[in-house]
Parts: C-alpha cells; sequence; structure tokens
C-alpha cells in the first residue's frame, strides 16, 4: 500500500491555520516590497499624487505579486520539500491543495490586473500582467538551467517601479528606464549573496544561480563587486534627469559605496576560507535588503 500522500488531498487543519496557510503563498514581506517599489516608481514620475490611484496601484501590485509567488510555490513543490528554508511551505507540508493554490493565484492575479485596469492604465497592467509571466513560467524553470535566470528575474524584479511610473505618466520615457535600471541591476548582487548563503540548500533542488560555473570563489565575487560598482554613477542619474534632487544624489551615492565595499570584503575572505566567505556574503545580502529601501525612500523624499 502507498502511505504517501497525494497532492490532491489535505490533512485537515483549522480555519485560521488554514487562512494563515493562504496568507503564506502570498509571501506578504516580499509582495508588500513589490508593491511598495510600484508606489515608488509612481510618487516619482506624478506631477500630483492621486492617493486613490496611488493605494489601487499598491493593491494591485500586491496582488499580481502574491499571483506570482504562488504560481512559483506551485512549480516548485517538489523541490521545495528538498530545502531546508522552504520545506514548510504551505504545499510541501500539505496544507493547502495544488488545485487550490492555482485557484489562489488566479484569483488573486485577475483581481490584482482587474483593479489595475480600472484605476491606471492598460500599459501599466501590460507591463504587471509580462511580469507575472516572466516570473513564474520563464524564471521559475530556468533556475535549474544556469545563471541565465538571474538576468531573466532581474527584469520582473526591476518592473515594479517601471510600472508605477508608467501608472503616473501613461507612457515609458527615458528617466524612467534609469529607475527600471537602477532596480535592475541592483538584483545581481542581491540574487547572487542570497545564492552564495543559500547554496547548500540550492544545490539539493538543482539550482544553479551562481555565475563562474556555479561556484563561491573570486571570479564570482569578482562579478558581484562590478554590479555593485554599477549603482553608483546609476544612482546619480536620478538628479541628472532632473528627477531628484543633490539630497538623494548624496544619499545614494553614499550608500552605494558603502554596499560596494562590502564587496572588497567578500573578495579579501574568498582567499582566506569559505566559512568566512559565508558570513562575507550574509553581509551583502543584508546590505542588499538596507540599499534599496534606503535609496528609494532617499528619492521620493527628495521630490516631495
Amino acid at each position: 500500500m502507498n502511505n504517501a500522500v497525494s497532492y490532491t488531498t489535505i490533512r485537515p487543519i483549522a480555519l485560521k491555520d488554514r487562512i494563515k496557510a493562504y496568507v503564506e503563498l502570498l509571501k506578504l514581506r516580499l509582495s508588500f516590497l513589490v508593491a511598495f517599489s510600484s508606489a515608488f516608481g509612481y510618487a516619482l514620475g506624478a506631477s500630483q499624487i492621486d492617493l486613490f490611484t496611488l493605494t489601487c496601484l499598491f493593491i494591485g501590485g500586491l496582488l499580481v505579486s502574491g499571483a506570482s509567488v504562488t504560481i512559483n510555490q506551485v512549480l516548485e513543490r517538489d523541490l521545495d520539500k528538498l530545502m531546508k528554508r522552504t520545506q514548510n511551505r504551505p504545499l510541501p507540508t500539505h496544507r493547502i491543495t495544488v488545485n487550490a493554490a492555482w485557484m489562489f493565484a488566479f484569483s488573486m492575479g485577475v483581481i490584482g490586473l482587474t483593479i489595475l485596469a480600472v484605476t491606471t492604465n492598460m500599459l501599466t497592467v501590460a507591463l504587471s500582467f509580462l511580469s507575472l509571466l516572466l516570473y513564474s513560467f520563464v524564471y521559475t524553470p530556468l533556475k535549474k538551467v544556469g545563471p541565465i535566470a538571474v538576468f531573466v528575474g532581474a527584469i520582473p524584479g526591476a518592473l515594479p517601479p517601471l510600472l508605477g511610473w508608467v501608472a503616473a505618466t501613461g507612457h515609458i520615457s527615458v528617466a524612467a528606464l534609469v529607475i527600471f535600471g537602477l532596480q535592475f541591476i541592483w538584483q545581481f548582487p542581491h540574487f547572487w549573496a542570497i545564492a552564495w548563503v543559500a547554496d547548500e540548500d540550492y544545490k539539493k533542488a538543482g539550482f544553479k544561480l551562481l555565475p563562474s560555473g556555479g561556484k563561491k570563489d573570486l571570479n564570482t565575487a569578482f562579478q558581484i563587486m562590478i554590479y555593485t560598482l554599477v549603482l553608483i554613477p546609476l544612482g546619480v542619474l536620478p538628479s541628472e534627469f532632473g528627477i531628484t534632487g543633490l539630497y538623494s544624489a548624496f544619499v545614494v551615492t553614499l550608500c552605494g559605496a558603502l554596499f560596494f565595499a562590502q564587496t572588497f570584503y567578500l573578495m579579501k575572505q574568498c582567499l582566506v576560507g569559505e566559512e568566512r566567505s559565508y558570513k562575507a556574503a550574509r553581509s551583502i545580502m543584508f546590505g542588499s535588503f538596507i540599499y534599496l529601501p534606503v535609496v528609494q525612500l532617499a528619492l521620493i523624499l527628495d521630490k516631495i
């Protein structure tokens, strides 16, 4: 007799725990950051902020992001069981069935896109839908192919501020591409630092995200350094294009320099040993978490 639990079944749990499981599917912290990035782009692009539109953009962006990460979890449910960091998610623990997760993702996606269609414009909806498709159905399977997944994943990762700008202006401008570029380049040290720290877990699932042949070596550390270096001149461009002023340019440059300095430490530790390089990569990972919201807040406050 096969005692394995089918993905079409669900173990009995209380209603509040079922609700909690659906909330877990949304990955609220990640979805909130995506929605915040959309609001950030809107605030930079709008000549006058409409709070109703801004609120709807935030909610719509959060729901579309939630749909994307739910689809990601459905497609990777068997791989999530293999990794310590993901084995307690709702699908591996059978708190939610696959069919229920698909319906939840579809509902969140449709509601989110509908909110954006009614309150913004169709270009914003198209960019949001493109982001969902790239993250869920292109980036997700490419994680087992190689580092090209990081490049592809950086596109939906950088689209939120662009679609926020489009929601405010109705078009894509050079200034909007500058904002997109800043977040696009940030994705690389961010992704690679996470992949370095979670390398053992990722290997269990067959994920190949690190460059340099998937190795945690000096070459990978050097590539992290190069992309982080590019963030410094990119951070000045919003001021050059008149989006913001000199105050934010100073703050963003300082943040970029501090972030860049961390990469030298990683390169140095690569020469010492794997344990120390792990700690240095972990520092870069947390540095990337701090860098983006601080930069976004500085740009918004300078615009206001």
